[in-house]
């Protein structure tokens, strides 16, 4: 054991809770894939298990290498990111892959695996804000010098990701806003950024309803229309999620006993925490909450102990990202929200999505190191390179 912690640093705590998650993930992604198994590989459930483990695996590499970078390097990379975000996002609305009247992803060439660009922009975007903020501190409260060149950036890559992906759009804004409070962004100002994307919103929506385009618009609608209604035959994936919340019960029935895997959509993904409800009970539910308020709290004391602005920002930023995904998740799940189409991070089964979640999670980690010390030396080197609070 005493091996291993001298190649990985940072929070151990972290690296416990996301080992765990990603555990939880291998047997409820097992458990949950009989009916994609049957459908598309014979049955052969080791396929998409054997998929997965490699995808977790090559998310854990992302994640050691990212938190070895010093956390300083990320502010160019944000500027990178974004650069090639923006054009990507653009390039996805024209030509990219549709699924349900929404074109998200794109395939990279070679490895022929689909990725959403918006998981890239997500990132992007929150390093480059916490970059923004942290290099304005000094005018924080002016709206010409700090504002407007935060608010341009936001709202370019939000609009980019609206028309094909509501639900990422409203999280990544509301993620941005949270960021503008915490790096002391006048309040009377983040009202009027919440004001112009209201605005904007209704705005699109008037456009597309008065456009050929209105695919994505109705399935909104429909989804909102059927959580609101409460009737069983227009909310068939809610009804079904909730079947299996209740016949979990409070100890579950246990791994791999699950009925609602055959009748529930996406249960290996959108819906993968009814499955382990079902599974392990609301003992396993609050588990898994549990460990993303755990990983929530721990970013927070990273933020509160980080030695650079930028270093603070990156964690709470990254952090609240990931766990409000998560809360989000959990919710739909309970039927508390519509559905959304938003995976659980590190639980449901995915590609792109996991490594760019370990790549938060890896970043976060890189902070967290400068905690420790293993950055001072760096951090004194380059102390006039960042405004400290």
């Amino acid at each position: 054991m005493q091996t291993l912690f001298k190649y990985i640093k940072g929070d151990r705590v972290i690296w416990a809770v996301v080992t765990l998650l990603a555990i939880f993930s291998v047997l409820v992604v097992y458990s949950s894939i009989v009916t994609l198994a049957y459908k598309y590989q014979g049955g052969n459930t080791e396929f998409y298990l054997f998929k997965h483990s490699i995808i977790l695996m090559i998310g854990f590499s992302l994640m050691y290498f990212a938190h070895k970078v010093n956390y300083k390097y990320y502010s160019r990379i944000s500027q990178i990111g974004l650069l090639l975000a923006i054009p990507l996002l653009l390039f996805t609305l024209l030509v990219g892959a549709s699924v349900n009247d929404a074109a998200r992803w794109l395939t990279i060439p070679i490895i022929n695996q689909s990725f959403q660009t918006s998981d890239l922009a997500k990132l992007a975007l929150i390093m480059f804000l916490a970059r923004m903020l942290s290099r304005k501190q000094e005018n924080i409260k002016d709206f010409n010098h700090a504002f407007l060149p935060i608010m341009i950036p936001i709202l370019i890559v939000c609009g980019l990701i609206l028309p094909a992906n509501f639900s990422t759009a409203a999280m990544l804004f509301a993620t941005c806003l949270v960021l503008m409070f915490v790096g002391r962004i006048n309040l009377a100002y983040i009202i009027s950024l919440v004001s112009i994307g209201v605005v904007c919103l209704v705005i699109f929506i008037a456009v597309v309803l008065n456009s050929n385009y209105t695919s994505r618009v109705s399935t909104w609608k429909n989804r909102i229309e059927n959580f609101s209604s409460g009737k069983a035959q227009e909310n068939y994936q809610a009804e079904q999620s909730k079947i299996a919340i209740a016949s979990g019960g409070i100890i579950g029935k246990g791994p791999g006993r699950s009925t609602q895997r055959n009748f529930l959509p996406q249960s290996y993904s959108d819906f993968i925490f009814s499955t382990v409800i079902e599974e392990y009970g609301l003992i396993g539910g609050t588990f898994i909450m549990l460990l993303y308020l755990i990983l929530f709290y721990r970013s927070i004391r990273i933020a509160n102990k980080a030695p650079r602005t930028f270093g603070a920002l990156l964690a709470i930023g990254l952090s609240f990202s990931l766990v409000f995904q998560a809360m989000i998740n959990m919710a739909v799940a309970v039927n508390l929200f519509p559905v959304t189409g938003q995976p659980l991070p590190m639980v449901s089964m995915g590609g792109t999505s996991i490594w760019f979640t370990c790549l938060a999670v890896g970043i976060i980690l890189s902070v967290s190191r400068s905690v420790e010390g293993d950055d001072s030396e760096s951090d004194v080197t380059n102390s006039n390179s960042y405004v400290k609070n």
